[in-house]
């Protein structure tokens, strides 16, 4: 009796682990190579927010996963872009890649999402299946240097996902872990950087 006591309280015990791993992310190690780590706070936050101790997104260039690559030209096409940082190894992550997906989908023109598979490099095949399975049609990058490699260095857990107006600058706080409300929590920090940019909320395409 007492022995089945003792391994009902270690179940308790990893079963809570799990669920606190679930809803906070993943870590990563310091010592990783860029773009790699991950690091902030929930999206809210202060009127000028906690991302900009990240880093910017002004002078960068990344390799994607189709061969391209992708700049702050790129970011300045745009009003407000949203980066998500994941892993392959991250549960989190691909379990919120359909939300992800999603949302993109329904973003206007003005507004772009892209993610940073920060293991994708070398496992490209396997970052395109994931991605293919949960609808993600976007741009995805593999690699990076400048800005990007220095953000990456700064971030401690995956998922991550930052926003940055038009100029690369960092507005609001990071959103760090899986999110309930993916929609509503991403829809809230694109539109808290269009009116710190002086333009119009939008709201999302049916």
């Amino acid at each position: 009796m007492k022995n089945k006591k003792i391994f009902a309280l270690l179940l308790c015990a990893v079963f809570a682990v799990t669920v606190s791993v679930l809803a906070s992310g993943c870590s990563q190690e310091k010592d990783s190579p860029p773009p790699s780590g991950q690091s902030a706070q929930n999206a809210g936050g202060s009127d000028t927010g906690t991302a900009a101790e990240l880093g910017s997104l002004k002078s960068f260039s990344a390799g994607t996963l189709d061969g391209g690559t992708f700049t702050q030209d790129d970011i300045a096409a745009k009003d407000v872009t949203a980066i998500n940082f994941w892993s392959l190894t991250c549960g989190p992550c691909i379990i919120e890649m359909p939300d992800l997906a999603a949302f993109a989908a329904a973003l206007p023109e003005n507004v772009q999402l892209v993610t940073v598979c920060l293991d994708g490099l070398g496992n490209e095949e396997t970052a395109k299946s994931i991605l293919e399975e949960s609808g993600f049609t976007g741009v995805t990058l593999i690699s990076g240097d400048g800005d990007l490699a220095a953000l990456c260095g700064n971030l401690m857990y995956t998922p991550t996902t930052i926003f940055a107006d038009a100029g690369g600058s960092l507005i609001g706080d990071a959103v760090i872990g899986g999110q309930e409300d993916l929609s509503g929590t991403f829809l809230a920090a694109v539109n808290k950087v269009l009116v710190e940019s002086g333009k119009a909320e939008i709201s999302l395409e049916e």
